[in-house]
């Protein structure tokens, strides 16, 4: 595992592999000084084939989301028989446990089959309390919780349009969209909730299904040469 600082990498590389991942994008394009602050509170990871990334049972609070290679996704510390996923460039990891306050439900690991795997961590303990607007402001955590709210309610309609008849997929209509005044704090704590609701959702139908929703697409190669850079 290397880490690497991110003031050091090619700045304009840096930006483009985060502009694939939506929330970076919005937060980019609405203040570049929430940008700089998320920057700040993050680092990049290069791990090489078969190091792990994450552990089943850890309790830390980070956000992931992978830029270059594959992850492999294992359902216990042994990493013994198949990998149960595979995580892909695009994809955020993590946010499950930080959602729900449980310790990781899986190994992760880089996949052999990669010469090596980059990885983007935030530390969400920058975001602090729900309510408080420093360094991380109202707006910021809005377009966070808009944007996992979304990408959580796709998953599980993947699950739902499969198994309709399962009684997950009533629990999942059951989760309510906000109705009240948009860029509220009340927005907020409705997202937040909705976020916690359904990420628990797709734990229960990952332990009964395994996870069965498509992968993003990777970014261009020629971007990642550009990042190496120093």
């Amino acid at each position: 595992m290397e880490i690497k600082r991110i003031e050091k990498l090619d700045r304009r590389a840096i930006e483009q592999l985060l502009f694939a991942i939506p929330f970076f994008k919005a937060v980019q394009a609405s203040d570049t000084n929430q940008f700089e602050a998320l920057l700040q509170h993050s680092r990049l990871i290069v791990y090489r084939p078969g190091e792990v990334v994450l552990n089943r049972g850890d309790g830390d609070q980070g956000l992931y989301f992978l830029l270059k290679g594959r992850l492999a996704v294992y359902a216990d510390e042994a990493l013994t028989g198949q990998a149960v996923n595979y995580i892909t460039p695009g994809e955020v990891f993590g946010d499950l446990a930080r959602l729900t306050h449980r310790p990781r439900s899986a190994t992760v690991v880089a996949d052999t089959g990669y010469r090596e795997v980059l990885v983007f961590s935030a530390d969400f303990a920058a975001f602090g309390d729900l309510e408080s607007t420093r360094p991380i402001s109202l707006h910021t955590k809005l377009l966070y919780y808009r944007n996992t709210v979304h990408s959580l309610r796709w998953k599980l309609e993947v699950y739902r349009s499969q198994y309709p008849q399962d009684e997950l997929a009533e629990r999942h209509r059951a989760v309510k969209l906000y109705m009240g005044p948009k860029d509220t704090l009340d927005e907020l704590k409705s997202l937040h909730g909705q976020a916690r609701d359904l990420a628990d959702l797709l734990l229960a139908w990952n332990s009964r299904f395994g996870a069965i929703y498509p992968h993003a697409q990777s970014p261009a190669p020629q971007l990642m040469a550009r990042v190496q850079q120093k």
